[in-house]
């Protein structure tokens, strides 16, 4: 693939000035474009969000299973607590190491379906999602406007073709993640940013405000996207010719004021003052405590986390890195993979913010195959009709959408819907009645849990929080050691559950002693084609009792 990339981007077609028209001609088919973009769907941005905003309500109804817990427990979960009064806090909100400021976000939501009388299950699992999608196309919208402002027309078209059609964005991006709106204030904010644009002397003084702002809150919301603003001020700095305004009349007060507006709202909801980023710097950086949850080798973002993610796009996103020249975003991609690689826990979800900014890049080689392989009079023409694409750019986009939109379907229409489908089911059969308590015996957090039951239900899940002693086990380990004695131990003291929930996994070596105290298999819903990090969990399988 990267040969037939270098094979379309020649030498001699390296962009001589600000935008990337790769030659004198290139460079007035440029300007022509950029007149003429006044007349057709992308000369408002209000066309721009709404297709975005259209497709990204789809995209999120689309989205029926299950990837990471932190979606539920970490932002639906708290949120649940905040408006209900009901709702499983994990440890991290015990230590401190987590703001509120992300899940006001949806508790507002659920106030609002409060007070209209639309907290139905439907709802409930449904429009988290929804308003994530809201918040997506926003990121979307400033996508396509950094890319405008880096580059042009063409580019910031197929950059936007680039993120809709990845399959991770599509998979992650509409999830309740603290990643995802992170990623979306990183678009926001990187489009503010003098530093990152080739002439900002052109950009208006109270930009750079809006950049600080958006970067604070970010900040808030997830302490590890300093990662990002720390590039992007020190390049800040070194360009600037007022360093002195920029430290103490912009950086410090901007982000006094937004601190301590979230330490507040913090001290409200613990009940104390707490510093959260503080914490937080403790425990995952100081202290090592994130490798609780497993280690990776230190070069996995290159050589599976990020190249899994980017996917097939990875080829563009280097011939674009390399023929732009705009080595400030490649610098802070990998800024970002090397300083997240340095810690031993390692997530798909924490190099998102990126990917965007890669996509960008593979949005700048698609429009170079566009203008290159077509002869000079037909180059704007070749660039916006499909039928007078170069062949080499048709066969790229249909690679593309080959490769990507198999990948997006199957994992967010497929792959681990069962513990999501399960706990639809369940807060149906809550709402019915047919429910009165629920046991869930199977790794921790592997399902949504009162934000989608949303009943007032005793429950009880394996528990897996760190220990303060190191070598001891938690429930959720012990239990997958040896499910039979573990379960035979705790039905010695449990209040017996009308419904138990469990893998088809444990299930083999469980269903004689859950017969034995008079449960009966109810329900069966698939899970997943093959294991990920387990031995294949298949099915999710839903045990009642019978008297």
């Amino acid at each position: 693939m990267r040969q037939r990339q270098n094979s379309v981007i020649s030498p001699s077609s390296k962009p001589a000035s600000r935008r990337p028209d790769f030659n004198s001609q290139g460079e007035r088919d440029g300007e022509e474009e950029k007149k003429s973009h006044t007349s057709n769907f992308f000369s408002s941005t209000r066309n721009i969000f709404a297709f975005c905003l259209a497709f990204r309500i789809a995209n999120s109804l689309l989205i029926q299973t299950y990837f990471n817990p932190d979606e539920h427990w970490q932002a639906l979960e708290v949120a649940h607590q905040i408006v209900f009064g009901y709702g499983h806090l994990t440890w991290e909100w015990k230590k401190g190491i987590r703001s509120y400021l992300h899940p006001m976000v949806f508790a507002s939501l659920f106030k609002i379906l409060a007070l209209l009388g639309l907290d139905t299950p439907w709802f409930m699992a449904k429009t988290p999602r929804l308003l994530q999608a809201l918040f997506s196309s926003v990121g979307d919208l400033y996508l396509y406007k950094l890319s405008y402002v880096l580059f042009d027309c063409s580019v910031a078209k197929w950059a936007l073709f680039s993120q809709l059609t990845n399959w991770f964005m599509f998979f992650c991006f509409n999830r309740t993640l603290s990643n995802s709106l992170e990623t979306v204030l990183t678009l926001m904010g990187l489009y503010y940013w003098p530093s990152m644009r080739e002439s900002p002397g052109k950009m208006p003084p109270v930009s750079r405000k809006w950049g600080l702002v958006i970067a604070a809150l970010a900040c808030a919301i997830r302490p590890t996207s300093a990662i990002i603003w720390v590039y992007v001020g020190l390049l800040e700095l070194l360009l600037t010719h007022d360093r002195m305004k920029f430290i103490f009349l912009e950086v410090v007060p901007i982000g006094a004021l937004v601190l301590g507006l979230s330490c507040l709202l913090d001290y409200m909801m613990y009940g104390s003052w707490i510093l959260v980023p503080l914490n937080f710097l403790k425990f995952n950086f100081l202290s090592s405590g994130g490798d609780y949850y497993g280690t990776h080798k230190w070069h996995w973002y290159f050589s599976q986390g990020f190249t899994i993610m980017i996917f097939t796009f990875l080829p563009f996103s280097l011939a674009g890195s390399i023929k732009s020249e705009r080595w400030k975003l490649s610098g802070l991609i990998a800024w970002v993979l090397v300083l997240y690689s340095i810690l031993g826990h390692k997530e798909f979800r924490f190099v998102l913010p990126v990917l965007p900014i890669a996509l960008i890049l593979s949005g700048y080689a698609l429009a170079m195959m566009a203008r290159l392989g077509s002869p000079d009079v037909n180059r704007k023409a070749s660039s916006n009709n499909l039928t007078k694409w170069p062949p080499k750019l048709r066969f790229a986009v249909i690679f593309l959408l080959a490769t990507n939109i198999p990948m997006a379907l199957y994992m967010s229409l497929v792959h681990q819907r069962g513990t999501e489908d399960v706990m639809i089911y369940l807060s149906k059969e809550a709402h019915n009645e047919k429910v009165k308590s629920i046991l869930f015996l199977m790794p921790c957090h592997a399902t949504p849990y009162y934000s989608t039951l949303h009943r007032h239900l005793p429950m009880r899940f394996l528990d897996c929080s760190p220990s303060e002693e190191k070598g001891i086990l938690d429930e959720s380990d012990r239990f997958m050691m040896d499910p039979v004695s573990f379960t035979s131990e705790l039905a010695k003291t449990w209040s017996r559950p009308s419904h138990v929930v469990l893998f088809d996994s444990e299930e083999r070596v469980l269903k004689d002693l859950l017969i034995s105290y008079s449960f009966r298999e109810i329900k069966r819903f698939f899970h997943a084609h093959f294991k990920v990090d387990r031995d294949l969990q298949a099915s999710v399988v839903v045990y009642a009792y019978t008297d």
